[in-house]
């Protein structure tokens, strides 16, 4: 049986001003519904998210800015962080753990900057809603072996997309080096490397 995680409940206490912040990073409004004076529900999701958050009035007992951790995948750690900055989200600086793996409670051991290797999952960007609900992104470039079905590739957005083939180009560029010559079949060999990148497979060589 599949089990889709949908719909993640943030508690809130002033619902408009959570729908303006929302709203204004660019996520979609889903529904916005009173059903009677005492309930309100508002939902939106993020861009090229299959998941969505719901908040409103007598949604949840949980107290206003309790949400924490609640992370968010992008592609491109940098891009993300001044899409933030330009929407007033007052996100932290783009930052990696000094562990090299998984950011850590707090701030404990974050130390500046991305990751030097750019390894995926390991730079992220902190910022939190008006409530004090605390979000993280974090840059996924390649997925772990397993993680996803290599027959399903997906990408969540024309820039998700156009991300993956840049960084295929990149790749591309140095096959040719190797090979000594330009491959005419580069877009299959385009195509092998953005599902090996997706699915966390061996790429092509």
């Amino acid at each position: 049986m599949d089990m889709n995680l949908e719909v993640v409940v943030i508690p809130v206490a002033d619902v408009d001003r959570a729908k303006e912040f929302y709203t204004g990073l660019g996520w979609r409004l889903d529904v916005d519904v009173v059903t009677d004076g005492d309930f309100r529900g508002v939902q939106l999701t993020p861009p090229g998210s299959a998941t969505s958050v719901i908040f409103g009035k007598n949604v949840t007992a949980q107290a206003p800015g309790t949400a924490q951790g609640l992370h968010l995948v992008v592609d491109d750690i940098e891009k993300a962080h001044d899409q933030l900055e330009r929407a007033g989200a007052d996100p932290s600086e783009v930052f990696h753990d000094a562990s090299g793996i998984f950011h850590r409670a707090g701030t404990d051991g974050r130390v500046s900057g991305p990751d030097p290797k750019h390894s995926s999952y390991s730079s992220f960007v902190s910022f939190s809603d008006p409530d004090g609900n605390g979000w993280m992104m974090q840059e996924v470039t390649s997925r772990l072996p397993g993680r996803v079905d290599p027959s399903v590739t997906q990408f969540r957005s024309a820039d998700d997309l156009a991300g993956a083939m840049r960084r295929a180009s990149v790749a591309h560029g140095e096959h040719e080096k190797r090979i000594g010559a330009e491959d005419p079949n580069w877009p299959d060999w385009y195509a092998r490397y953005m599902v090996s990148e997706w699915a966390g497979t061996e790429p092509p060589t």
